[in-house]
């Protein structure tokens, strides 16, 4: 099979009080997922204390370990759910990963507590590819981009939420208490999604459509499909830089400028998580409306935000350590400021690049073409980033000392360019594989 599919181009779903049920459910567990995928961050200083390990033990722990598994589950659990159903699957999953986050605060050792991470990331294989693909079959194509953004804001809740609350807890009651208290929601979550929330009617797909393509054939059909590789490369450098920040930045204001760690879990989780917010929503609005005049413009965001957050980085990372303003008893470093800006424009990639897969796969393969991303977000991304992070600090500590940490981060910012220049090339490719699957409808 060396063409890709011809996507069958569904008509309109129409929405209802059940549709946007269904999303505020979906973009919940969403939120969760993240909430237990990013606690880790706020809690490494008190784990290192506790089992006396390296920065780049911990960059294993949150990075390389949870991506290998949750890599090596994902595309399974999507091809599941393709065939048989997406919210089943996502419950499931949903039950699994929280079970296994509130493990994580029992454990008896380092060891311990990755397996329990790795449990978590099994789970929460499961959960994010089907989510997508549901998301896109609820909506029609006009109010998509707006739809996957209200999910997609699950990185930015679940950092405000998992940043700010797990360091909280982890200061009054222990690191321990901060997982078991985020993850134990998770479970009521994934029961009442499968019990309240109808699954969506998918689309009609060919017979030929139908068929029952292995792993190498299907893969194989995905990425003979114009601008898929460029769209996947190009989220993955993006999350390399992107995870990287999300998991140390809560060290990084704690050594480099004297933050504690409430203060920096505030600081990360309401800062940055509610700008974060506000850049996601704003995100899939500026597509849906820039979208309607050209189909250029699906990833023509995804570029333009990701040009805009670099500066920001750079200057966040840079700013030499001082105080512009106090809110309440937390001290902002002049640096949070530029953060704020990193902070909106920082996942403007994602929205568009998940919203494309609606538009160059159809039905039968949208969960498995979105999970094939999430591969490669998640294995470079999660993976790579905090552990080359952890590595740079370890390598720089002789020559940088407290400052190593500052340094390995502003590094990983020029992860950003190349990805700028993966979306520049995939945009002109993108728009002559849709305009060939509309016509042809």
């Amino acid at each position: 099979m060396n063409a890709p599919s011809q996507v069958v181009v569904p008509p309109s779903p129409q929405v209802t009080w059940r549709t946007h049920y269904a999303l505020f459910m979906l973009a919940i567990i969403y939120i969760f997922n993240y909430i237990d995928r990013l606690v880790v961050s706020i809690l490494i200083e008190p784990i290192k204390l506790e089992f006396g390990v390296s920065d780049t033990l911990i960059g294993l722990l949150s990075g390389v370990a949870f991506a290998l598994f949750y890599t090596v589950f994902g595309l399974p659990f999507s091809r599941l759910a393709d065939r048989f159903g997406r919210k089943p699957v996502i419950a499931v999953a949903c039950i699994a990963w929280s079970l296994m986050t509130m493990f994580c605060g029992l454990a008896s050792s380092f060891v311990v507590l990755l397996i329990c991470r790795i449990g978590v990331a099994v789970g929460e294989a499961g959960g994010s590819a089907p989510s997508v693909a549901m998301v896109s079959s609820l909506y029609p194509q006009g109010q998509r981009s707006r739809a996957l953004a209200v999910l997609l804001m699950g990185p930015a809740v679940g950092a405000l939420v998992g940043l700010a609350l797990g360091g909280w807890i982890a200061e009054v009651y222990g690191w321990r208490w901060a997982f078991i208290a985020t993850g134990a929601p998770g479970i009521l979550l994934g029961l009442l999604l499968l019990l309240t929330v109808r699954e969506p009617p998918r689309a009609e797909v060919t017979p030929a459509q139908q068929g029952s393509d292995g792993f190498v054939q299907t893969l194989t059909s995905l990425l003979a499909t114009p601008s898929y590789l460029l769209i996947i490369i190009g989220g993955s450098l993006a999350a390399v830089a992107g995870y990287a920040i999300a998991t140390w930045n809560p060290s990084f204001l704690i050594r480099s400028h004297g933050l504690t760690l409430k203060e920096a879990g505030l600081l990360m989780g309401l800062g940055g998580g509610v700008i974060s917010v506000l850049g996601t929503l704003a995100c899939g609005w500026f597509t849906d409306r820039m979208t309607a005049r050209h189909r250029g413009w699906q990833l023509g965001t995804a570029l333009l935000g990701s040009l805009l957050s670099i500066p920001f980085c750079l200057a966040f990372y840079l700013w030499p350590a001082d105080t512009a303003f106090h809110v309440g008893s937390v001290a902002v470093p002049t640096a949070g400021l530029f953060y704020a800006g990193f902070a909106f424009f920082g996942m403007w990639w994602s929205v568009p690049c998940f919203g494309s897969m609606s538009q160059l796969f159809p039905a039968n393969k949208l969960a498995q073409a979105t999970a094939i991303l999430f591969m490669g977000i998640t294995l470079f991304g999660v993976g790579l980033g905090p552990l080359v992070v952890g590595m740079l600090s370890d390598l720089f500590k002789q020559a940088a000392g407290e400052e190593a940490l500052r340094y390995s981060l502003a590094s990983t910012v020029s992860l950003l360019a190349l990805s700028c220049v993966c979306l520049a090339f995939a945009i002109p490719r993108y728009v002559r594989q849709v305009n060939n699957n509309f016509s042809a409808d």
